[in-house]
């Protein structure tokens, strides 16, 4: 994980993605490559999710493409058939914990609460996704997070705009953030590549900001 956690530093600004064709996968994942992105999540939440996450891997070799929206153990099993490099929950059930500790690869478990959080980091996971995180506070929640359990380290998704990015990324208890800007649906759906790879450089941009 640790590899990982630098991998983040590194690439810090997540584009989550909802893909509904797999046809669309390898020219997205080639406009975020293009844009110098280096990690990428594929959420669960549509039938071509899973196919995509193997198409995009083939297509940008360079890509570390992860699974999110894991909601039970039969999700993060498809996921890790479909290639996943690492595993992203919205919230994480006591039957989820067990697999997620034996997958083999980097896991960033949903947390919403400071028992919640606090759970996670017993559990031995060292990087958290606070979701949904504008509507739980944003960063006055994470800063004020910082006092109780300044171990904690944070990924936060949810609803965080580019406009948002900079200030997540000021605090020193976030390694990254995802967000949905970087490619949205309507631009999936419009094959806008160039759109998409712009706003990837824009995202990349934020390394080492």
């Amino acid at each position: 994980m640790q590899a990982f956690t630098a991998l983040l530093r590194a690439s810090p600004v997540i584009p989550v993605l909802t893909i509904d064709h797999v046809a669309d996968a390898e020219p997205l994942a080639q406009a975020l490559a293009a844009g110098g992105l280096s990690v990428v999540e594929v959420t669960l939440r549509t039938p071509a999710a899973l196919d995509a996450i193997t198409a995009m891997k083939r297509a940008a070799p360079g890509l570390v493409v992860g699974a999110g929206t894991i909601l039970r153990p039969a999700d993060l099993d498809a996921a890790m058939s479909a290639g996943s490099d690492f595993i992203v929950t919205p919230a994480t059930t006591q039957a989820l914990v067990a697999p997620l500790k034996g997958c083999g690869v980097p896991v960033i478990p949903g947390v919403a609460t400071p028992s919640e959080i606090l759970a996670r980091l017993d559990d031995g996971f060292d990087v958290l996704k606070l979701f949904p995180a504008e509507q739980y506070g944003g960063t006055g929640t994470i800063a004020a997070l910082t006092g109780p359990l300044p171990q904690a380290r944070f990924c936060p998704t949810g609803g965080i705009g580019r406009d948002k990015v900079a200030s997540y990324l000021a605090l020193k208890n976030v390694v990254g953030v995802g967000g949905s800007w970087i490619a949205t649906g309507r631009q999936i759906a419009e094959r806008d590549w160039a759109g998409i790879t712009a706003n990837a450089r824009a995202a990349a941009a934020f390394a080492g900001a």
